[in-house]
């Protein structure tokens, strides 16, 4: 996992991965790791996501408001 820069300071995200057809997510203050599948959350989610975490920002409120329950289980 890769820490999240969070530029704009209030970030729930702590860290991410990228995969080829994923990008696994860690929020703070859990353990939990959610993983965002292009078979679940669809290849134009999960490239946008990929960006934004990549960049450091945007990345909690594009899964809150595209993808919010859209992971793997």
């Amino acid at each position: 996992m890769e820490r999240y820069r969070n530029l704009g300071g209030d970030s729930a995200v702590l860290a991410y991965a990228i995969g080829s057809e994923f990008i696994s997510v860690q929020f703070r203050g859990t353990a939990k790791i959610y993983t965002y599948s292009y078979r679940k959350a669809g290849r134009t989610h999960v490239d946008a996501m990929k960006k934004l975490a990549s960049t450091g920002q945007g990345l909690n409120s594009y899964i809150n408001k595209n993808v919010k329950f859209k992971y793997d289980r």
